[in-house]
């Protein structure tokens, strides 16, 4: 049997090879990656410790899913690192970079890429380089060969470059996301790396917990007839809803409509769009005090129109909360870090996207039957500033 139960033959003739054996290999690749980066702390640290003292701010950087990791990040870097730390997307970046590069400000620009040869990319580091007073460049990518990975910067450029099998074949991002997810964390932990063991192994259990007890019932859900899907969190696990809706979009060709937002931001307007068509997915915190906000939001959608399903993803139950499928990660009482729980909680919106492209008669390594999204977009004319 291959990935996700299904014949290695069967998802060669249903277009899925790909995609099902990258969302399922990401519990190994996780591990894999921190076992690469504390083999690498020496060297990462040297960098860090050379560049940050000068740095007054930090940019997580990507485009699409690649910019979607540092809204998970860009609170833990705040924490450890003591420097002021923005997420924001290469396509904002180029667009309007007179908004967040300035000639009296030095800064680190972290650029996340699964390939690096999305044309903002390199754009975005000659557009740093033009613009700040200094700055220092941390890469990590899963393509040693990408544009990015090759492209020339001013002063000094770091490059972390993941394991082979992250650089995902199929159109959508799985393995490439949670496992620059993984390696951001870890540098923004770096001085403590070593300690994370215990919890890296319990993040490791938790992903396959997802994968062998919970893809069944997702799949059920995929097979239902829901036209759109929203999926909300808060802090961290707002970046988790984000690449959530994207993943389900993308792999469905865009014939599920899909949104995110955060638990409070939802009450402000967006809650009208459920219906009894929609989806809702909650990805709850393990913070007590977040999920006093989470609980009443998620109590409140009684009033109004009742969404088809409702699933939830949570750490360990909480009180008077009842869900259509609940994916409980933890049996024991184990307590990730929140940042930790970003990078499985990002399976079952993967694995919803996945079902739902097979049952639409989609083929998920290639999704885009008009060819309108690609592996590496296309087209962008760069222009000059």
């Amino acid at each position: 049997m291959g990935p996700l139960n299904f014949e290695i033959s069967s998802l060669k003739e249903l277009g899925a090879e790909h995609t099902a054996a990258e969302i399922a290999a990401q519990p190994d690749l996780w591990l894999k990656i921190y076992r690469q980066i504390v083999g690498d702390k020496k060297r990462i640290s040297s960098y860090l410790n050379d560049t940050l003292p000068e740095v007054s701010r930090i940019i997580l950087t990507g485009a699409g899913t690649s910019a979607f990791i540092g809204l998970s990040l860009q609170g833990i870097y705040n924490r450890s690192l003591k420097t002021h730390t923005f997420a924001v997307p290469t396509t904002d970046l180029v667009t309007h970079p007179g908004d967040y590069f300035f000639n009296n400000e030095v800064v680190m620009l972290i650029s996340f890429a699964r390939s690096g040869n999305s044309p903002e990319s390199c754009a975005v580091v000659e557009l740093a380089d033009k613009l700040c007073k200094k700055c220092f460049h941390l890469v990590i990518t899963c393509d040693a060969t990408g544009k990015l990975a090759m492209c020339h910067t001013n002063i000094a450029k770091f490059i972390v470059l993941l394991p082979p099998e992250a650089n995902d074949k199929g159109l959508a991002m799985t393995g490439s996301y949670s496992g620059m997810l993984l390696c951001g964390l870890l540098i923004a932990r770096l001085k403590e790396i070593e300690k994370l063991a215990p919890q890296i192994d319990t993040l490791v259990q938790y992903g396959k917990k997802i994968l062998d007890k919970y893809s069944s019932q997702l799949k059920a859900i995929a097979s239902l007839d829901f036209k759109r899907t929203v999926f909300l969190g808060s802090g961290p696990f707002y970046g988790t809803a984000t690449e959530s809706q994207l993943k389900l979009q993308e792999l469905t060709d865009g014939n599920i409509i899909c949104k995110n937002d955060s638990f409070l931001g939802f009450r402000h307007g967006p809650k009208a769009v459920t219906n009894e068509k929609t989806l809702m997915v909650f990805i709850i915190s393990n913070d007590p005090y977040v999920q006093q906000y989470e609980k009443d939001l998620i109590l409140s959608m009684k009033k109004g129109k009742k969404p088809l399903k409702t699933i939830a993803v949570f750490e360990s139950p909480v009180n008077d909360l009842n869900f259509d499928l609940g994916i409980r990660l933890s049996e024991t009482g184990n307590h990730l870090d929140q940042e930790l729980l970003t990078i499985c909680n990002i399976l079952p919106g993967q694995l919803l996207g996945f079902y739902k492209s097979l049952a639409l008669g989609l083929r998920p390594d290639s999704p885009s039957k008009s060819g309108a999204i690609s592996r590496v977009v296309e087209n962008v004319i760069i222009y000059k500033y």
